[in-house]
């Protein structure tokens, strides 16, 4: 029985870096597709959304069945409440790709990001796709040292979201209402992205060692 139950938990952790390599994919794609205009390639990002609520509704049918037929105590039951929510945190920064891919496609032909504000995006594309690489990265290999490079890239995320209000606050902002208002979108996208980031390096520094800063909660929020 304890070997049934030690393989449900190995595919639970299989679950969640395919998640995350799913998100993966989807962030560095949406940013293409931002940055180059690539309707094509929003559409494939915007229709691979599906694909990840799938793995989060089979991961998370998995977990309940494993508390219900299981009943895990101390650190069996933290891994499995841990991926409850660690597959929220991913199916959320799925969704936040998908919004990025969208605005990207309800732009075309044109750029949805007018050439002053593009320099951030680029960087916070950068910063969104080490982000999601180094999340995976953690998931498959728990070295917590890891989750420090997270939380700096999401500082990064958070500095160029602040240079986004600047941008459009500037007197010599000419863009027009549609590009303010995706201005605005696209810089809390990716700043929330990096939140979710943070909660899953969070969650996983929590399995390793037992200590979670409750401090940041809020980005499980």
């Amino acid at each position: 029985m304890r070997e049934i139950f030690e393989a449900e938990l190995r595919q639970v952790g299989d679950d969640l870096i395919e998640m995350s390599r799913l998100v993966e994919s989807a962030i560095r794609r949406a940013g293409d597709a931002l940055l180059e205009a690539d309707h094509q390639l929003a559409q494939e990002v915007i229709a691979s959304d599906h694909a990840i609520d799938r793995l989060e509704s089979e991961l998370d049918e998995r977990c309940v069945h494993l508390l219900a037929q299981q009943a895990p105590v101390a650190t069996d039951l933290r891994v499995v409440i841990s991926a409850l929510r660690i597959s929220a945190s991913l199916e959320r920064m799925g969704d936040l790709a998908r919004h990025v891919a969208e605005i990207a496609r309800g732009r075309y032909p044109a750029q949805a990001v007018p050439g002053p504000a593009r320099e951030t995006f680029v960087k916070m594309h950068g910063a969104a796709v080490h982000v999601a690489q180094r999340t995976t990265a953690l998931l498959a290999t728990r070295d917590v040292t890891l989750a420090a490079e997270v939380q700096q890239d999401d500082d990064l995320l958070d500095a160029l979201h602040q240079d986004t209000f600047a941008a459009t606050l500037d007197p010599e902002w000419h863009g027009t209402a549609q590009e303010t208002v995706d201005v605005t979108l696209l810089g809390r996208y990716y700043e929330r992205f990096g939140d979710h980031g943070v909660s899953v390096a969070r969650r996983i520094t929590f399995l390793v060692t037992g200590n979670f800063d409750d401090e940041h909660a809020r980005a499980d929020v």
